[in-house]
């Protein structure tokens, strides 16, 4: 078992990062036979890291057995110390307490500039283009232990979406969602677009999810 466990842990992280995902997707990317990727996945189920994400679609299904998609449980997201989580829970718990929650919100504030100053040069080399710019974020999120991925959405690219499979304040962020709103504002300004977060982990996503408009709509023509 020893020697499966860098492989076994290749497979969590891919469904972190990109979940809801096959066994076939990560075989592929693994570079792995589909089987070897299922034991795996077996695994990760028996140990509660992973389940099957039940999503509700509007496309009629096809004949035969659906794959299955998974995602990853709150368990399977535990990287990080949680001496940290729990330490950081306590302080903005005693910074409400002493100062009120305009002390929070300022916090919020300071960390969202924070967020904007690291990124803002790795963002900004990117050049002009949105989408450009959410692909430069993302690779820099996920050095950042984020598991971040930009995903299209729909037929006509007018948006994507920037999505997070991590998250390490994400304990945090579930009491305090002025962390939360103080990210989604400074991924507005490193973009230079006005984004919409659709989902996050500490509200019990499986991701957390922010459209990114990238293009505008061209409107038709009236004819005379």
């Amino acid at each position: 078992m020893a020697d499966n466990e860098p492989t076994r842990q290749a497979v969590l992280d891919l469904v972190i990062e990109k979940g809801p995902v096959t066994a076939a997707t990560l075989a592929k990317i693994l570079d792995l036979t589909t089987a070897a990727v299922r034991r795996h996945i077996t695994s990760l189920e028996a140990d509660g890291m992973i389940v099957v994400h039940e999503a509700q679609s509007l496309k009629p299904r096809r004949r035969g057995r659906p794959a299955r998609h998974y995602v990853a449980t709150d368990k399977g997201h535990v990287g990080l110390s949680d001496d940290y989580s729990e330490l950081a829970r306590k302080a903005m718990g005693y910074i409400a307490q002493i100062a009120g929650p305009e002390a929070l919100d300022s916090f919020a504030a300071a960390r969202s500039r924070v967020i904007e100053r690291r990124y803002a040069p790795i963002v900004r080399d990117a050049g002009p283009d949105p989408r450009a710019r959410a692909l430069a974020l993302a690779d820099a999120l996920t050095a950042d232990g984020y598991a971040a991925t930009v995903r299209e959405v729909g037929d006509g690219g007018f948006a994507i979406q920037l999505c997070q499979g991590h998250c390490p304040v994400q304990d945090v962020a579930g009491e305090f969602p002025q962390l939360c709103e103080a990210e989604t504002q400074a991924f507005a300004r490193l973009l230079d677009v006005h984004v919409q977060r659709l989902a996050t982990l500490a509200d019990g996503d499986h991701v957390c999810t922010t459209s990114v408009p990238v293009a505008l709509p061209t409107p038709r023509m009236r004819r005379g």
